[in-house]
């Protein structure tokens, strides 16, 4: 620690700082600094950081306890979000998530800080710069990714607070604006026409099942088509799709694995588990896929022969033509490709996973089905993110609603007119049997004449009718 004053040289203007007479003179003039040495850096350098304008000697000293931390060690933003990013134990793409949001935000607008400085203050004006400078550039900028960025940098300091850097995380005290999970919509026929209209297109959507069922026609002779058949029936996600293998799929029982996905990290393609424990799962196949994916080892089995010697037999469902296992991305850009060929209400590949759930849904399968066969760990999100209603479900279901209600009410749906047996039902009865005609009304006051003798049995409607007795009345 040390202390220096803003006074200048009367000749040069240059300022005085630490060499300053009154300092020694005045022990109120000026204002105490400090400097902290940090670890070296990865180029080898020392590194040291500077805090000044404490009024006393006591004030740096509390700053300088207090910038160490809690560990005694001062680290920056910036070096411990190096070094988390190291070593984070996460899926490949969640940590290249969490790379570009350190590399575009994080580092320029707090990586210069100490980790003892962070604050809730620190932390909303970086949200405030960063809606500044989208709003400046003319680019959107949604409450989802500022959310997504505030999950970065709360997981990350989370880190430094289980081993006692930080005494507490201030990204989980910052308010921002509310965010909404989207929800899938149905391409309906008005929807679509608005879309061609205007261009506006829902941020998720999904088709109808006679627009899956097109899509799939219209692309039955594309060498991918299985991958997409796959999709849109069972729901799996793209980098399942491209990590399923051949020991994975049994054709004959009709099922297939999913243990693994593949994921492109540092332009390579990586074998990942999958996104999470639950999505390990065993699907069935239907008769329908199954044939799609026989039809598919043939022609894998024929670009192989056809290819030659340099063709790579690495096992995988889907390949490119040398037989190397398929992107997840080159997966994406076919679908896409594929949609504007055939003039198809645009969608997202995950959209189909969407579609898949939707489907099943219409087709009566029930919600704890369809979790299982997405892989999702709660049915809640299953109920609430991937399964839309379709049209015609909407409209069984109202006429379900209305049927049920005038039924209650005896009328007859679609009219206003009341049921028949409905009023007969309420009505009481005036006396005997109306089918035989022996019908005898009595007075209020009528009874039996107790010398008449026991009551005679009810005979049977059958002989009734054979009855001459009655036959000749």
């Amino acid at each position: 620690m040390y202390r220096r004053c803003g006074c200048e040289e009367p000749d040069t203007g240059r300022t005085l700082g630490s060499r300053c007479p009154r300092l020694a003179a005045e022990r109120s003039h000026g204002s105490w600094y400090l400097r902290l040495e940090l670890d070296t850096g990865t180029d080898g350098r020392r590194r040291r950081v500077r805090r000044g304008g404490f009024p006393t000697r006591k004030a740096a000293l509390e700053a300088l306890v207090r910038l160490r931390g809690p560990a005694g060690s001062p680290l920056t933003v910036a070096s411990w979000l190096e070094r988390w990013l190291e070593n984070h134990p996460g899926a490949p793409s969640t940590v290249t998530g969490y790379a570009d949001h350190v590399r575009r935000y994080l580092n320029p607008l707090l990586g210069h800080l100490l980790l003892a400085e962070m604050s809730v203050l620190r932390v909303e004006e970086m949200f405030a710069v960063i809606t500044r400078e989208h709003q400046g550039a003319g680019r959107r900028l949604s409450a989802a990714t500022l959310d997504r960025i505030r999950a970065t940098l709360r997981a990350a300091l989370n880190a430094a607070l289980r081993q006692g850097l930080v005494e507490e995380n201030p990204a989980s005290l910052v308010a921002l604006p509310p965010t909404r999970r989207p929800r899938a919509v149905v391409w309906t026929a008005a929807r679509v026409q608005h879309w061609r209209k205007t261009g506006e297109r829902p941020a998720v959507a999904v088709w109808t099942a006679a627009q899956t069922a097109q899509f799939l026609d219209a692309i039955a002779a594309h060498r991918l088509y299985a991958a997409y058949h796959l999709i849109a029936l069972r729901g799996l996600r793209r980098g399942e799709a491209a990590g399923l293998r051949w020991c994975d799929v049994d054709l004959d029982e009709g099922t297939a694995v999913i243990c693994r996905q593949l994921q492109r990290r540092d332009g390579r393609l990586m074998v990942c588990p999958p996104k999470t424990a639950h999505s390990t799962r065993v699907i069935a196949l239907d008769r329908t896929t199954i044939a799609a994916l026989r039809a598919h080892r043939s022609k894998q089995q024929a670009e192989a022969a056809a290819y030659g010697e340099g063709y790579r037999d690495s096992g995988y469902v889907f390949t490119n033509l040398n037989g190397d296992p398929v992107a997840p991305g080159r997966l994406t850009h076919v679908f896409q490709k594929l949609i504007a060929e055939h003039d198809l209400a645009p969608i997202r590949l995950h959209d189909l996973r969407h579609g898949a759930a939707t489907l099943a849904l219409a087709a009566g399968v029930e919600l704890k089905v369809v979790q299982e066969m997405l892989g999702h760990s709660s049915i809640v999100l299953t109920a609430d993110t991937y399964t839309s209603v379709l049209p015609e479900v909407a409209h069984r279901a109202a006429e379900q609603t209305a049927t049920h209600l005038l039924r209650a009410a005896g009328m007859v749906p679609g009219t206003t007119r009341r049921r028949g047996r409905a009023l007969a039902r309420h009505r009481r009865p005036t006396g005997g049997h109306t089918r035989t005609g022996l019908v005898r009304r009595r007075g209020a006051n009528s009874r039996r004449p107790a010398s008449a003798g026991p009551r005679p049995r009810a005979r049977p409607l059958g002989r009734l009718r054979s009855d001459p007795a009655v036959s000749a009345a």
